[in-house]
């Protein structure tokens, strides 16, 4: 099976290759797997969020920089009282059917995502976390407000946020029955084809109104300088970076830092940054062997997040045991306060909380080859300080169902970058009996989260943040690791590529020569 998988993924290298080399009005990246969904707000993934992300736009988008700009919104203004947003919407906007985008589709895209079940961000905007809106409102056809229960300094953070996919899809983009059937939006390309576990392509669209603004990542101008753009999916790494070096794909996200020379040898171009998709081991605290603290805490002292990111990042990236990047403004040595690795502490207080060598079982996958690599390191870690640790490798989809059922012991994980610390600290912290995924059940942490929505002021921020570290350093929910840098390989003659911190490549103001 694996080598007829390899065999399959080399054709489609193959075949893509002619079609590249042929074409220099078409931008090839390399996907992966496939991608979930086409739908806002559906299922998703960091690649459903790249593709979806292309062909929609939202009101606001996140800059380069990691600040909210504006997208289809021309400008906005926030009430005395700070708990109405009012936006206008930028002229001439069409949808790709050609109808010409209101405001009464900004509300009904939102109303379709806040009434909907599936959507995974309804809590963030439901007051759960202090963010919470009231009501939306079209009083024209260029103007949206938005009303929340109180001010929030995540509210435009969560509007833009990648994952959330708040974004502006056209009524015609559901059949007769009221489900998703095509992706209609307003963004620079449009959907020509997608061939299954094959390709994704697009095609410019050429009554795209840019934004007057700067462009920058999701805000802003967004320029489709490539006529044609394809997501060729290569599962397999090797037959991926074959592709980029006979010009079979034009961009591989996500290069592996062992792989960098190699590539630069071959006459790839490789671009770096800060990344904040964030790498650490999940623990079952409801487990019968995992429930104690003072047992999670020796887990901790047996590893080592230095060696761990100094061996996955080569050196680009320091180890850091905290839900904080070191690159976010917020950061200080505070956050790097946490259970010291000393694998003879470990054993000693493993024995003081009762542990009798019972197995505990470490899943893993191997799509992700930085969580399966990561996996192998802390099972040889945890071994060495005397603890009976089991590594189980699994496919993606069913080690993805485990987290979100809860049903595992310790996970070799990683979240998608989340922009803001506040984000990130409310996609893991919650209540267990309501959102099984959730990995850090603590009232006084949820409380915590919920205030840091609350203020603007960044200090107060920060001591927030720095009073959630301290107590999760004493529950140990979850093992920090450190943040994964965002590393892509750009074909020579491929200009206009940025790469930024949320690792999701952005198509738009990129030309091939």
């Amino acid at each position: 099976m694996k080598k007829a998988a390899t065999t399959a993924a080399l054709a489609a290298v193959l075949a893509a290759t002619a079609v590249a080399a042929q074409d220099k009005d078409t931008l090839v990246i390399r996907l992966n797997s496939d991608v979930l969904s086409l739908e806002p707000g559906g299922s998703r993934d960091a690649n459903t969020d790249t593709v979806v992300h292309t062909m929609f736009e939202g009101l606001v988008g996140y800059r380069t920089d990691l600040s909210v700009g504006p997208a289809l919104a021309r400008s906005w203004t926030v009430s005395d009282d700070g708990k109405t947003y009012t936006f206008t919407l930028r002229d001439g906007v069409t949808f790709h059917n050609g109808a010409t985008l209101t405001a009464g589709q900004v509300k009904w895209s939102w109303d379709r995502l806040a009434g909907g079940e599936t959507w995974k961000c309804r809590r963030q905007f439901s007051g759960r976390y202090g963010l919470e809106v009231t009501a939306v409102e079209a009083p024209d056809a260029a103007t949206v407000v938005y009303h929340l229960a109180q001010p929030s300094s995540l509210f435009l953070k969560q509007l833009a946020n990648v994952q959330c996919q708040v974004l502006v899809m056209h009524p015609d983009s559901l059949g007769a029955d009221g489900t998703f059937q095509t992706p209609i939006g307003t963004g620079p390309y449009k959907l020509a084809d997608w061939k299954r576990d094959d390709r994704i392509a697009l095609s410019r669209h050429d009554a795209y109104t840019k934004s007057d603004k700067p462009g920058s990542a999701y805000a802003g101008a967004r320029e489709a300088v490539a006529g044609k753009l394809t997501y060729l999916i290569i599962p397999d790494a090797n037959s991926a970076e074959a592709a980029l070096k006979t010009g079979a794909i034009d961009v591989l996200p996500g290069v592996a830092p062992d792989r960098i020379e190699g590539l630069k040898a071959a006459g790839i171009r490789i671009q770096t940054a800060p990344g904040l998709g964030w790498s650490p081991v999940l623990i079952q605290t409801q487990d019968p062997v995992l429930s104690d603290a003072k047992l999670r805490r020796a887990l901790a002292h047996a590893i080592d997040s230095g060696q761990i990111a100094e061996a996955r990042t080569g050196g680009l990236a320091d180890g850091n045991p905290s839900a904080v990047s070191r690159s976010s403004a917020y950061f200080d040595d505070a956050f790097l306060r946490w259970p010291a690795y000393d694998p003879a502490k470990a054993a000693a207080m493993a024995k003081e909380a009762g542990y009798k060598g019972e197995e505990i079982v470490l899943q893993a996958n191997k799509k992700y080859t930085g969580m399966y690599d990561r996996a192998v390191i802390v099972h040889a870690m945890l071994q060495a300080a005397g603890f009976n640790v089991k590594l189980e490798v699994m496919d993606w989809a069913t080690q993805l169902d485990h987290y979100l059922k809860g049903t595992f012991q310790m996970q070799s994980f990683g979240y998608s970058a989340r922009l803001d610390p506040g984000m990130l600290y409310g996609v893991f912290v919650g209540d267990k009996q309501k959102q099984k995924w959730a990995q850090w059940d603590n009232a006084e942490a949820r409380d915590l989260v919920a205030r840091s929505a609350l203020t603007n002021i960044d200090a107060e921020r920060q001591a927030i943040f720095k009073k959630l570290h301290a107590l999760m350093a004493e529950d140990v929910p979850i093992i920090p690791l450190y943040f994964t840098p965002t590393i892509d390989g750009v074909r020579p003659g491929v200009d206009g590529f940025t790469t930024w911190a949320a690792a999701r490549p952005l198509p738009w103001g990129v030309s091939k020569n």
